[in-house]
C-alpha cells in the first residue's frame, strides 16, 4: 500500500460512537490503521477497554458515552479537544436492535423507545451537540 494511503488519516482526531464491538470495532482499527487518533465513545467498558489495548494505546482512548444522554455527549466532545485540541471525525454507529420477541404482541413500547431513542435521537443529539 502507498505510503500516503497507509497514513490518510494521521493528525486527525476521531470519536467513533459503538466502538468497542462490531462495525464500530472495526472502523476504530481501520481508522487507527491510517493514522487517526481514535476516541471509542461506547457504554460496554470491558470491550472498549480492550479495543484500546488491542490498538495503538498512544492514539486510542475510551470515554464512557451513552449517546441517548446530552451530558455523556458533551463530556466525550470535551475530552477529546481538551486531549488533541480539536475534532476533525464523528462517526455516529452507536445503535442497538432491542429485544427479538417471536410474537409482535409482546413487544412493549418502552423497548421501542429505547432503541428509537438510541438510534435515531442519540445520533441526532451528536450531531447537534458537535455542529
Amino acid at each position: 500500500m502507498a505510503a500516503h494511503i497507509a497514513r490518510r488519516l494521521k493528525g486527525k482526531v476521531a470519536i467513533i460512537t459503538g466502538a468497542a464491538s462490531g462495525i464500530g470495532e472495526a472502523a476504530a482499527k481501520l481508522f487507527s490503521r491510517y493514522g487517526a487518533k481514535v476516541v471509542i465513545a461506547d457504554i460496554q467498558d470491558d470491550l472498549a477497554h480492550k479495543v484500546c489495548k488491542d490498538l495503538d494505546p498512544s492514539s486510542t482512548t475510551f470515554v464512557h458515552c451513552d449517546v441517548t444522554k446530552e451530558e455523556d455527549l458533551e463530556n466525550v466532545v470535551n475530552i477529546v479537544v481538551d486531549k488533541y485540541g480539536k475534532l476533525d471525525i464523528m462517526y455516529n454507529n452507536a445503535g442497538i436492535m432491542g429485544a427479538v420477541k417471536s410474537n409482535i404482541l409482546e413487544n412493549e413500547k418502552s423497548d421501542f423507545e429505547k432503541v428509537i431513542s438510541t438510534n435515531l435521537v442519540g445520533m441526532e443529539k451528536v450531531i447537534i451537540f458537535w455542529l
